[in-house]
C-alpha cells in the first residue's frame, strides 16, 4: 500500500469569508443613490446643482449653467419658501412701511422672492459664467461625518473652476453681495451698511446649510427614508 503525503501548501486555500446579501445590497443601494442625486432634497429644497464628486468630473457649458441657475430659481418650491419667508417677515414686522394685513404680506413675499431669484441667477448662472467658475456642489460622500460638514460648509468660500483647480468663490461672494445691494431699491427700511452686512449673512449662512444638505442627503433618505426588504 502507498501513502501519499500531502503538505499544507498543496491544500487548497479556504473561500475568503462573502458579506452577506443584505449587506451588499445595502451598500449597492447607498453608491446609487450618491451617483443619481435626487432632484429636491427633503422633497423641498432644488438639488439640481449637486453631482458625486469623482475626481474627474467635465467641466460645463455656459449655457449648462445658466439652465442650472434658472432650474433653482424658478422651481417651484421657491415660490413655497418664499411664502414661508414672508410669514416670518409679517410676523416680525420686519419693514415696517410694508404695513400689516394682505397688502403687507403680498409686499414681503414679492420681495423674499426677489431676494432668492436675483441671488441664485447672479450666483449661480451669471457670474460662473464670466469668472470661468464652476457653480455646481460636488458632493464628497465619504469621510468622517465632521470632515463632510466642514468640507461642505466652507464650499461657499472655495470653488472648482472650469480648468479644474480651485480658487475662491467669487461668484457666491460677489453674486450675493449684489443681490443684496439691490435688494434696497425695494426694502426702504433696511439700507444701511450693518442692515445690509446681516443681509449677506444670512444669504452666506443659507447657502452654506444648503450645501450641508446636500451633501448628506443621500445618506439620510437610505438611512430612515428607503424601504429596505430583507431577503429570505
Amino acid at each position: 500500500m502507498t501513502f501519499v503525503s500531502i503538505s499544507a501548501a498543496q491544500l487548497p486555500a479556504p473561500d475568503p469569508p462573502k458579506a452577506s446579501a443584505p449587506k451588499q445590497q445595502d451598500q449597492a443601494d447607498s453608491q446609487t443613490a450618491s451617483k443619481t442625486p435626487d432632484k429636491r432634497v427633503f422633497g423641498i429644497l432644488p438639488n439640481y446643482r449637486t453631482v458625486q464628486d469623482t475626481g474627474s468630473v467635465e467641466p460645463i457649458s455656459a449655457r449648462e449653467k445658466m439652465r442650472i441657475a434658472a432650474k433653482d430659481t424658478f422651481d417651484y418650491p421657491v415660490w413655497v419658501t418664499a411664502a414661508g419667508f414672508a410669514g416670518l417677515y409679517q410676523m416680525q414686522n420686519q419693514n415696517p412701511s410694508f404695513g400689516q394685513g394682505t397688502k403687507g404680506y403680498f409686499r414681503r413675499y414679492g420681495t423674499s422672492l426677489a431676494d432668492q431669484m436675483v441671488a441664485n441667477m447672479l450666483a449661480e448662472g451669471a457670474f460662473p459664467v464670466l469668472l470661468h467658475e464652476d457653480p455646481r456642489y460636488f458632493r464628497r460622500g465619504t469621510g468622517s461625518k465632521r470632515s463632510r460638514v466642514w468640507y461642505s460648509a466652507t464650499r461657499i468660500f472655495v470653488t472648482r473652476m472650469d480648468t479644474g483647480g480651485h480658487g475662491v468663490n467669487l461668484s457666491e461672494l460677489l453674486g450675493n453681495s449684489i443681490a443684496v445691494g439691490i435688494s434696497n431699491a425695494y426694502y426702504p427700511d433696511t439700507r444701511d451698511l450693518s442692515d445690509n452686512l446681516q443681509k449677506l449673512g444670512i444669504q452666506l449662512g443659507t447657502d452654506a446649510f444648503s450645501n450641508v444638505l446636500k451633501e448628506f442627503w443621500p445618506d439620510i433618505k437610505h438611512k430612515y427614508f428607503e424601504k429596505h426588504h430583507p431577503r429570505p
